[in-house]
């Protein structure tokens, strides 16, 4: 990681916190998912550091609630509402240049599942202070297990934190949630994010139906005229980035038949994969906390 790299780390990190500042103080009971979404969406466009420098969205916000763990963001014309008594995650990232700062937070308005919120954020917690000192991988699972454990809860075990790379979301390594062998440390020179989730439910997250996040995995011929401009499109603006459906369809003003014709396409021409849905068993809870930090110069920076 070169000094320019960094600072972009650090300024994207910046922005991120002002964004989750805003939207705990903005996001209510009442909205609909949709609007709360834009909302954040645009603060991460419109919030600069020092004046100038803005950010992009590193991947559409992700909005999933109760037994929803992760990959849920609103379709255009959703009319899905939040509760009161919904346990709402929300997932966010900035990148400046494809330097990406990835971090969440846990909404409960009636406190309901408080507990919960709060053992995912020692979780956080007790994975960072190890973490930045470049600990093991496994000792860091073994810190968030024993954390989300202690306090009556799961950590899923099959959703994990990892590293972050210019334009990439999740590289390599898979940092677990849970106690393992791993021996594999954390390396100086690179951007990580640790991502506990805690649940009253098995520990293990499953894909449901539903995708409206994307992204590139290599550029093909395709013979649909429609699904070709999609991918020149999602190239140019996106490049690997996740994107939302719904961002598709502000840059190409696509009837929406033409639109699924070519996303069906590019799926099944392997041009683009989905980010179905992930789910917790029904009706049980998750509760999600996210910080990204570089490790660079011979120290740790927490960005958000």
């Amino acid at each position: 990681m070169e000094k320019e790299e960094a600072e972009k780390y650090i300024l994207a990190g910046q922005i991120a916190k002002s964004v989750v500042s805003k939207a705990k103080k903005d996001i209510k009971p009442g909205q609909k998912l949709l609007e709360i979404a834009l909302n954040i969406e645009k603060s991460i466009t419109s919030i600069a550091v020092d004046g100038k420098e803005k950010a992009k969205p590193a991947f559409p916000v992700n909005l999933s609630i109760n037994e929803n763990a992760a990959h849920f963001t609103p379709e255009t014309g959703c009319e899905l509402v939040l509760k009161e008594s919904d346990v709402l995650k929300v997932d966010l990232g900035c990148h400046i240049d494809g330097f990406i700062c990835d971090t969440a937070f846990t909404l409960n308005f009636d406190n309901s599942h408080a507990k919960m919120i709060e053992t995912a954020e020692l979780a956080l917690e007790e994975g960072l202070k190890i973490a930045v000192d470049k600990a093991e991988l496994g000792k860091i699972g073994t810190a968030i297990e024993k954390a989300i454990k202690g306090k009556g809860f799961n950590s899923i075990q099959n959703l994990s934190g990892h590293g972050l790379g210019q334009f990439e979301t999740h590289a390599s390594p898979s940092i677990p949630n849970i106690a393992s062998g791993n021996s594999k440390q954390l390396e100086e020179g690179n951007a990580y994010a640790l991502e506990p989730f805690a649940t009253d439910g098995e520990g293990y997250v499953r894909e449901g139906m539903q995708s409206e996040i994307f992204a590139l995995e290599k550029p093909v011929l395709v013979r649909n005229p429609h699904a070709r401009k999609m991918l020149e499109v999602i190239a140019e603006e996106f490049q690997t980035l996740p994107f939302a459906l719904r961002w598709i369809e502000e840059k190409l003003k696509m009837p929406e038949f033409q639109r699924k014709v070519a996303v069906r396409e590019l799926l099944r021409a392997k041009a683009i994969r989905s980010f179905p849905v992930l789910h917790e068993q029904p009706r049980k809870i998750v509760a999600q906390a996210e910080k990204s930090f570089i490790l660079f110069d011979g120290k740790a920076t927490v960005l958000c």
